[in-house]
């Protein structure tokens, strides 16, 4: 029985309530305030009207009295528990956020201390037939931790250590200061007779296209002893036909089984081939009697993290079903700060967008949370891998305490059961930078205590894994490895130099610097980053016109104002001034900001990215920071809080497609061609490179014959600058790429920045099609540059946008909405860098 229907919240001071008398099961709480489960206190208040909403303006520092209260959930329902006495009764809350006690007709059945985790209560004894109340009461955090010690280093508060809660809900650099509290997962009760499956655990231990091989674990939990238990175990496939079956016997609490699966279907990422998914079914008998069953979709595959090469050097690459991938991402945080209400088709969305933009894995960040069951089945279909952080970002944590220890366990063992399933899962992480970040700090002086935490990333949670998943590869921190965890020749990287302006090359014990100068946060930086896997880089753009201007107050949207710095959660602001004046100069207005950030954005993860994929002999990775946004502001996202991409996005499409295209070149030096192939097959064409002025007179042509191998990175020849020039200045040109004889996506190029060419102004004609749903765009007169279709509406797709066009092509753009609905496009503008509206 799921019990997500009428809940209704109310606050207290502390103090205010006697909690039995709150709890009791006749109060009368009809005058409460409605709210859903799944939710939060916040959801429930702005829908209701109570509260403005919290994204807008200011309005967040209107809400902070929230986090001060007490809060009650209730809810009340009709049962039917029958006669059988050997049937057991179990309320689970698949997420409470945090510190509850729980009552069950006015008795207290428990308390919870970690959001992070589902809890399960016994309510065998104190549910009746008839009518039903629970009652959920949430203490204020400030009550737990207001004695605790506060530790020398905490990211953005030092109160959340000791709370094992989301860390951005306390404020991040790209968020606001949020904390939530509430029922955020599903509530249910379950009916158990005899014995139940306490955990189910299928894995690959083989496969190729002939046969797999498949364990399965099973973990029972019985209240009659006397009866046998025995579990029948069913792999179907797609059409619903039995693949494999198997008989465990359970010994105990333990039973275990091997299958043979003969010419199995593998699961693949999306652009390698197809994410097959069998059906697993598990039915557990006792006594000869079905009393409990277990279904899951399964994808037999093999993933392994390989950290040395056939030649034995240092790597850093996800090997799966034997080819070695260039993972090709972004990381995920929470879809939204209020966490409870996010909407299952909000993730689908998120995830259909990441697949169109041709990523393949996604690194849940530690300073969210394990993330709802819709995010890993949706992997698990569209073939997206997930690197999975534990929940520890950027602080020390008291690893000393005998109870907070206990919790984390419980917490990881929780969480390794109910994903270690998913074929989407490719590697447990332990915590975000704070190995990076501990060393730095006390090499700097920030720190001198000891390294609070260390205990559980490198002793707890390989303890976790090694009993509940030995399937999977597990990596203690992120960055980690080498002289100094961030270095670019041993493990996984972060390149914090762009944007950050970190100074490297750095080794242990060495003080770190930062270099706030154009050279030092430029993103030709990426140049000379050589690492094996870099696993967060990026930087910041704005997001786009709807979503600014949807939330700052009237007269605030102008470049410069206080609303929009608000926007813009990260120290130092000049970072971001400091890349534009390098590449396309200063913006002078709030439409010259939109365009610049994105197309610094855009054009500099495009020349770090190229760069880490021409290099994929070593260089095995690219996980962008960031893929999304949970509030509307400015930062490293690639899509806006409004699910809008931006141009990054867009540009994701080319830079991150299977079949790549790039041009290797910097001012003054020769223009060197390259194919990069991630896929298994070979090809074979040609490539031509063409160069043009601004009106669209060919200057220059060649082609190079292409044997672009599997799994490989070519240099197809290079041209010298003067040549390619033909007699022309750099500030003048336009370079494209199309290949000739296989498919991949043209690329463009300008030989000069933004700032320095000398691009005359261009005309567009634009042509709607209502019904087609289609807009077709031409360039008259010159090159138009970033052209950007912007429609005031959230959620929409363009098939292309922010692209680029030589005088006389003609673009046409697909518009949709994911749910199917028309969009109107009577409010459609179109725009370039060189076009005015």
């Amino acid at each position: 029985m799921i019990l997500n229907s009428l809940w209704r919240i109310q606050p207290y001071d502390v103090g205010q309530m006697r909690p039995l008398e709150v709890a009791a099961a006749g109060l009368d709480d009809r005058f409460w305030i409605t709210a859903k489960v799944p939710g939060d206190v916040h959801s429930a208040l702005i829908e209701r009207g109570i509260i403005d909403n919290p994204y807008f303006g200011h309005n967040d520092a209107k809400s902070r009295w929230i986090e001060q209260k007490e809060w009650w959930y209730r809810t009340q329902f009709d049962y039917d528990k029958g006669t059988n006495p050997d049937e057991r009764f179990e309320l689970t809350f698949e997420g409470l956020d945090t510190f509850a006690t729980i009552y069950v007709n006015g008795l207290e059945i428990g308390q919870t201390d970690n959001m992070l985790m589902a809890h399960t209560f016994d309510v065998t004894k104190v549910l009746r037939s008839g009518k039903n109340a629970i009652a959920v009461k949430f203490d204020p955090l400030y009550l737990h931790n207001r004695d605790k010690e506060l530790f020398q280093w905490s990211s953005y508060t030092k109160e959340r250590p000791w709370l094992r809660k989301a860390a951005m809900n306390f404020g991040w650099d790209w968020g606001p200061r949020m904390v939530t509290v509430g029922i955020w997962g599903n509530v249910r009760i379950e009916r158990k007779r005899w014995a139940k499956l306490d955990s189910v655990f299928v894995r690959t231990l083989a496969a190729d296209a002939k046969e797999a091989t498949l364990r399965v674990d099973v973990d029972v939990k019985a209240y009659r002893r006397e009866h046998s238990r025995e579990c029948l175990v069913k792999l179907l496939n797609r059409e619903g036909k039995l693949a494999a079956s198997a008989r465990i016997p359970v010994k105990g609490s333990h039973g275990t089984v091997d299958m043979n699966v003969t010419d199995p279907q593998l699961w693949w990422t999306h652009d390698l081939g197809e994410p097959y998914l069998y059906e697993v079914e598990v039915e557990l008998y006792a006594g000869g009697a079905l009393v409990d069953s277990y279904r899951t979709s399964f994808g037999i595959r093999m993933i392994e993290l390989q950290l040395k090469d056939e030649l034995g050097q240092n790597a850093f690459a996800f090997i799966l079903n034997g080819v070695k991938l260039f993972a090709k991402g972004a990381n995920w945080i929470p879809a939204d700060h209020l966490i409870g209400a996010i909407p299952d088709a909000r993730y689908r969305d998120l995830i259909d967008l990441s697949v169109e933009s041709n990523m393949n894995m996604l690194r849940v960040w530690a300073g969210g949370i394990y993330e709802k069951d819709v995010f890993y089945e949706e992997c698990d279909k569209r073939g997206v891998l997930v690197w999975q952080d534990f929940a520890f970002a950027n602080a020390l944590f008291p690893d000393f305490n005998r109870d907070f220890m206990t919790n984390v366990r419980e917490e990881a063992v929780y969480n390794v059961k109910r994903l270690r399933n998913h074929a989407s899962l490719a590697l447990w992480c332990g915590n975000n930078e704070i190995d990076w970040l501990y060393d730095m700090k006390t090499s700097g002086g920030d720190i001198t205590c000891p390294f609070y935490g260390e205990a559980i990333y490198h002793e707890l949670l390989p303890e976790v894994l090694e009993a509940y998943d030995d399937s999977r590869a597990y990596w203690p921190s992120s960055p980690f490895g080498g002289n100094d965890a961030n270095d670019p020749d041993v493990g996984d990287r972060h390149n914090w130099q762009v944007w950050h302006g970190s100074v490297y090359p750095r080794k242990f014990g060495e003080a770190p610097l930062l270099d706030y100068s154009i050279q030092g946060v430029t993103f030709k930086n990426y140049k000379n980053d050589f690492t094996l896997f870099s696993s967060e880089f990026g930087m910041h753009a704005s997001a786009n016109r709807y979503t600014l201007e949807k939330n700052i107050p009237d007269g605030q949207f102008y470049w410069g104002s206080v609303e929009m710095a608000y926007r813009n959660k990260d120290t130092n602001h000049q970072k971001g001034i400091l890349l534009m004046e390098g590449f396309t100069g200063i913006p002078q207005n709030i439409e010259e900001y939109m365009n610049y950030s994105m197309l610094t954005q855009a054009e500099g993860l495009k020349y770090g990215i190229e760069h880490y994929r021409r290099n994929k002999h070593r260089t095995s990775g690219s996980l962008v920071w960031q893929l999304n946004d949970s509030w509307p502001g400015t930062s490293w996202s690639l899509i806006d809080y409004e699910l809008l991409p931006k141009a990054s996005f867009h540009y994701a499409k080319k830079f991150y497609h299977p079949l790549l295209l790039s041009l290797e070149h910097e001012p003054g030096q020769p223009l060197n061609v390259w194919v990069v192939n991630d896929r298994v097959e070979a090809f074979e064409g040609k490539v031509r490179l063409s160069v043009y002025d601004f009106a669209g007179a060919e200057v220059y042509s060649t082609a190079f014959d292409a044997k672009v191998p599997s799994n490989g990175a070519v240099q197809l020849g290079s041209v010298t600058e003067a040549n390619a020039l033909n007699g022309r200045s750099a500030e003048d040109v336009i370079v494209k790429l199309t290949a000739e004889g296989f498919e991949a996506p043209d690329n463009v190029y300008y030989l000069r920045d933004p700032k320095d060419l000398r691009m005359p102004a261009a005309a567009l004609k634009t042509e709607v099609n209502e019904e087609e749903q289609t807009v077709t765009v031409e360039a008259v007169g010159s090159v138009a540059r970033m052209v950007k279709l912007d429609l005031p509406q959230g959620n929409i797709r363009f098939s292309d946008n922010f692209f680029d066009l030589l005088p006389g092509e003609r673009r046409t753009v697909k518009i949709s909405h994911p749910e199917g609905e028309k969009v109107s496009l009577q409010a459609l503008q179109v725009s370039a860098l060189n076009v005015s509206l």
